[in-house]
C-alpha cells in the first residue's frame, strides 16, 4: 500500500482538473499543465480532488501509484505558485552574472561558461555568489539547477564549486607530511 498514492490531491479554490483517458490537466492562474499517467493507474477528478489509483497489484502498478500521485499534486502547485531552487558559489573568483536570457558562470576555467537560460525558466543572481532558479515545472527547475551545478561540482578538500543552498560538503583530509 502507497502511503502517498493513499491521500488525494487537493484542488484549491482557482484550481480546476480535466481528465482525458490517461492524460490530466491542470489549469490554475499561472497557466496551465498537464500529464499523461501510464496504463498502470487511473486518475479521477471527484468536486475538489484528484485521486490516483492503481490499477490492479502487479509491482509495476503500486511502483507507479505514488510517483503519479507526486506528480499530479507538483502540478498542482505548478499552476498556482513557482518551484525555486537556490545555489551558492564558492571559491575565489568564482561568480555569476545574468546578460539577458544568458548566465555568465567564471568558474576558474580559462573561459567563462555561457548557460542559456530555457524556456519557463527564471534565473535571477541577487548576489555574484547566489544563483535562484524559479519556474511552474518542477522536473525543469530541478533539471536546469542540476546543469548549473555540474559546471563545478563541489570538491571534497576545500569545498570549493557550486552548490545547493545548505547542502553539506564532507571534507576530507589532505595530504600529511
Amino acid at each position: 500500500m502507497s502511503r502517498i498514492g493513499k491521500k488525494p490531491v487537493a484542488l484549491p479554490t482557482g484550481v480546476s482538473a480535466t481528465v482525458s483517458g490517461q492524460t490530466i490537466e491542470v489549469t490554475g492562474p499561472k497557466g496551465a499543465q498537464s500529464f499523461t499517467a501510464t496504463d498502470d493507474v487511473t486518475i479521477v477528478v471527484d468536486g475538489d480532488a484528484v485521486t490516483v489509483t492503481p490499477r490492479g497489484n502487479s509491482k509495476r502498478a503500486r511502483q507507479q501509484w505514488g510517483m503519479s500521485r507526486t506528480l499530479v499534486a507538483n502540478l498542482v502547485h505548478g499552476v498556482q505558485n513557482t518551484f525555486k531552487k537556490e545555489l551558492e558559489i564558492q571559491g575565489v573568483g568564482y561568480r555569476a552574472a545574468l546578460q539577458g536570457k544568458t548566465l555568465k558562470l567564471n568558474l576558474g576555467y580559462s573561459h567563462d561558461v555561457d548557460f542559456e537560460i530555457p524556456e519557463g525558466i527564471t534565473v535571477t543572481v541577487p548576489k555574484p555568489t547566489e544563483i535562484v532558479v524559479e519556474g511552474h515545472d518542477a522536473q525543469q527547475v530541478g533539471q536546469v539547477a542540476a546543469n548549473i551545478r555540474d559546471w563545478r561540482r563541489p570538491e571534497p578538500y576545500k569545498g570549493k564549486g557550486i552548490r545547493y543552498k545548505g547542502e553539506y560538503i564532507f571534507q576530507k583530509e589532505g595530504k600529511k607530511k
